[in-house]
């Protein structure tokens, strides 16, 4: 028989969650955000949309007001530090090392639990060719275009076994053509590693491509309040 409470468990929470600033309120959510499912939080820039990524993240500015519980496998994170919460985070650029090679990158963010140089290489090297990036270990990030640079910051966040991904516009600043395909290769490995998503965007064409559901933020009445 299937555990029941397993299934139950499974996933990304968000409990009765709403976020204010000067007494208003930005954006709420109560939603569970299955294995392998999307949330699209969208709306227009400085609508405060990103306020519950940071939120959930453990980062949301104190400036900002929150209540609402995050529970992630069951297990409730909203008060533990950033570190300890497992988001895999991707934004509108890639914010790889430019002093590290591609491959430094990704070592970089391989579990301390797996040990040794010629191991955590190992997985490094999967992780690249996950996102065809075959023999791309030893370039210099500088060298490499929008879209592989794209693929790098992917490749960097699944290498790290997070619990959940947080995604910040991470499309936005790629042509059209770039945009589809770095779209659908991140949904897709989220998808094979049965990971939460939680996306924020402004384009109507993120939230279609998600196909999950959609929390849309009304536009902020004065400046301030967020993106």
């Amino acid at each position: 028989m299937p555990d029941t409470h397993t299934e139950q468990a499974a996933g990304l929470r968000l409990d009765g969650i709403a976020i204010s600033l000067d007494g208003r309120t930005l954006v709420e959510a109560d939603h569970t955000i299955g294995p392998g499912e999307v949330l699209t939080v969208m709306g227009p820039s400085g609508s405060g949309k990103s306020t519950l990524l940071a939120f959930i993240g453990g980062f949301l500015d104190p400036a900002f007001a929150a209540c609402g519980r995050v529970i992630c496998e069951g297990v409730d994170i909203t008060d533990a530090p950033p570190q300890e919460r497992h988001a895999g985070l991707l934004f509108q650029d890639p914010l790889l090392f430019p002093h590290m090679s591609v491959g430094g990158n990704l070592v970089f963010a391989v579990p301390q639990t797996v040990r040794g140089r010629a191991a955590r290489r190992a997985v490094a090297e999967a992780a690249l060719g996950d996102v065809e990036l075959e023999g791309f270990f030893d370039r210099d990030p500088d060298t490499l275009s929008g879209g592989q640079k794209a693929r790098v910051a992917l490749a960097r966040v699944l290498v790290s076994e997070p619990r959940f991904m947080l995604l910040d516009e991470p499309f936005s600043k790629l042509d059209a053509g770039l945009r589809d395909q770095v779209r659908r290769l991140v949904f897709e490995r989220a998808g094979v590693r049965r990971l939460p998503v939680l996306l924020v965007t402004h384009d109507e064409a993120d939230a279609k491509a998600a196909g999950g559901a959609l929390i849309e933020v009304e536009p902020a009445p004065g400046p301030g309040n967020g993106s």
